[in-house]
């Protein structure tokens, strides 16, 4: 088989150059974290799910023009203009990184260039560049690749003894933050006086 060369393509102006050598290795980086609601009475924070992170990767190139005698910075400053920003666009442009069938669309967030062999006259022919690409996905194609399955309907529920608006709202929202929605919903003045047995709307998040 002839061997598949790793590409980067500026999507923006669709361009798109070879890294000269293929990656030896790449990392996949991805986070969920989880934030913490401090509610009163119990013996650990709630924690409720608010947003993910995005998708890293990350990689070292490898470029080399001792051969050919001329400076690798011919090279390199096309990955380097990954980070400028577009005067029309206001920002950096998106890429895509391909290797065979993987791609991976994104932005250039990080850049270590180091510089390791040089010509007589100072002139560098040989580096190599730490890049990290940050995923990049509009809300439209995060949904079009996961619908959202559950309908997202207002309920109704019976207050219980030892009950809080706070502690409805971690059952119903898994987010403890959230009990002022349920306090405004049902018109309630005192939050800390509900009393058991009321009926409770539990309005939904739109």
């Amino acid at each position: 088989m002839p061997l598949e060369k790793a590409t980067i393509t500026n999507v923006d102006k669709n361009e798109t150059f070879n890294v000269l050598f293929n990656p030896t290795e790449y990392t996949l980086k991805k986070r969920t974290p989880w934030a913490e609601q401090r509610v009163l009475g119990l013996d650990a924070p709630a924690a409720s799910f608010t947003t993910g992170q995005r998708m890293e990767l990350s990689m070292e190139l490898f470029f080399d023009t001792f051969e050919q005698k001329e400076d690798v910075r011919t090279h390199t400053q096309k990955v380097e203009t990954l980070l400028m920003v577009d005067p029309d666009k206001h920002r950096p442009p998106l890429c895509l990184f391909t290797w065979g069938e993987f791609q991976f669309k994104g932005v250039l967030e990080k850049l270590d260039q180091r510089y390791i062999m040089f010509l007589e006259d100072g002139t560098p022919v040989r580096a190599k560049l730490n890049v990290t690409f940050k995923e990049y996905t509009t809300t439209f194609e995060q949904l079009q690749r996961q619908p959202r399955q559950s309908a997202d309907r207002a309920k109704r529920r019976i207050v219980r003894k030892g009950d809080t608006l706070s502690l409805i709202a971690h059952r119903e929202y898994n987010d403890a933050s959230e009990w002022r929605r349920i306090a405004d919903y049902n018109r309630i003045e005192d939050p800390l006086n509900l009393e058991p047995g009321t009926e409770l709307v539990i309005p939904p998040i739109t």
